[in-house]
């Protein structure tokens, strides 16, 4: 039943929009043509940021830089370093932590601490930096210093409540 109604919402919506329209006298079609066309704008302003973010994590990751840190911070901290690399990516990009996260998953299982922590870490926090690009630079806004330092803020607490609460409940 529910998968039927999750594959029903998109087309009623759909439909919804068109009797809308019809409803308001709109000609439809004209409007999403419109519409297709001011995209086509968008995606030019979107794309600078979108390659200059994608660019930046991929020398990030393929530097070997990480893991030297990471290595160097084993000894230090209370928690799996392997989660680090989520850490410290969440607020540069979405995919590439989940693609951490899947890779966590499967290498050491779903109700291992480690999985427990990284699944919490990437519900708990936001790709920041990648917003603030995208959305801000998309408009033109160039003044972004308390919105950043607010994102990470939240960040940093979303981090920090997952190792605090997935230790409190699971143990490490």
């Amino acid at each position: 039943m529910v998968s039927v109604i999750s594959n029903l919402i998109i087309p009623l919506m759909v439909l919804l929009v068109i009797l809308y329209g019809l409803f308001k006298k709109v000609d439809i079609y004209d409007a999403f043509v419109d519409g297709a066309k001011d995209s086509f704008d968008m995606i030019a302003k979107i794309f600078p940021c979108i390659l200059g973010m994608l660019l930046g994590v991929n020398i990030l990751l393929n530097s070997g830089l990480l893991d030297y840190i990471f290595n160097l911070l084993r000894p230090v901290l209370s928690f799996p370093v392997e989660v680090l690399p989520m850490i410290f990516l969440r607020p540069i990009s979405g995919t590439t932590t989940l693609a951490i996260l899947n890779d966590l998953l499967a290498n050491y299982g779903p109700d291992s601490f480690i999985g427990r922590l990284a699944s919490v870490i990437q519900g708990a926090t936001d790709t920041t930096l990648y917003v603030l690009t995208l959305y801000f630079g998309s408009v033109g806004i160039k003044k972004i210093r308390y919105s950043l330092w607010a994102g990470l803020a939240a960040d940093v607490a979303g981090i920090v409540s997952a190792i605090i609460l997935v230790g409190l409940f699971f143990g490490n």
